[in-house]
């Protein structure tokens, strides 16, 4: 599965970006989140990062998010690598490959999604996943910025994450699994270069949130975060 869809990925960019010579390439990495998370009792770190490559209509997109607490241990980490294509101002339509890296074994999955900034400036992304053994999984998430000043910024933002069927190795049932929420307050040094401090709430829904409680874990959690937003 992972050589075809490298292939088919290599073969939809290879004439996409051959036929864009009178742009400029260019790319940039946004690092939305990098922040300590604790709740007194325990902590642990998360990162949102993700990056392009390519001209104005095609380019070469990655993305990775995840987390790990205090034990050092990863909780949840996975990596996309995608073929993004302009089909609107403002809006893109993806395709490619995830790895989703823990927990448990690695598992790889074909993506479809689409990405980008809806009415009222709501900056949406929402992904369908499609993994072996007939797994689907669905993501969508949405963040809004409030201009409090020039500098002072306040992001509210909102993940649903979706599966078609239980995967009790993972700890993870059909249907709505969970909703994570945060509310971050960042400083603008400069564009590039923003701290933050906000907060992060977790909850857990159905068949995921019993196998949460079965292993003596909690079906909800809000950690205070401290983090940098970065971009170049």
């Amino acid at each position: 599965m992972k050589r075809t869809l490298a292939a088919l990925l290599a073969t939809a960019c290879a004439p996409a970006l051959a036929m864009e010579n009178g742009d400029p390439l260019i790319g940039s990495v946004l690092v939305e989140e990098l922040e300590w998370r604790a709740n007194g009792s325990e902590s642990g770190a998360g990162w949102d990062i993700q990056g392009w490559l390519g001209y104005d209509i095609n380019k070469f997109r990655f993305k990775t998010e995840g987390e790990w607490d205090d034990t050092e241990d990863v909780e949840a980490a996975d990596i996309q690598a995608l073929y993004s294509r302009a089909i609107a101002p403002y809006w893109d339509i993806q395709a490619g490959w995830r790895r989703e890296l823990e927990p448990g074994d690695d598992r790889d999955w074909a993506v479809i999604g689409i990405q980008g900034l809806a009415p009222w400036h709501f900056e949406v992304d929402a992904s369908l996943f499609v993994g072996e053994g007939g797994r689907t999984a669905a993501r969508v998430e949405a963040e809004y910025e409030f201009l409090l000043t020039q500098r002072w910024i306040l992001a509210p933002k909102l993940e649903l994450n979706a599966h078609g069927k239980d995967d009790p190795e993972r700890g993870i049932g059909s249907g709505l699994s969970n909703i994570e929420t945060g509310l971050r307050l960042r400083y603008e040094f400069r564009r590039e270069f923003a701290p933050y401090i906000g907060i992060h709430h977790e909850r857990l829904f159905g068949d995921t949130a019993d196998y949460a409680r079965a292993e003596g874990r909690d079906d909800s959690e809000t950690r205070w975060v401290i983090g940098l937003r970065a971009w170049f």
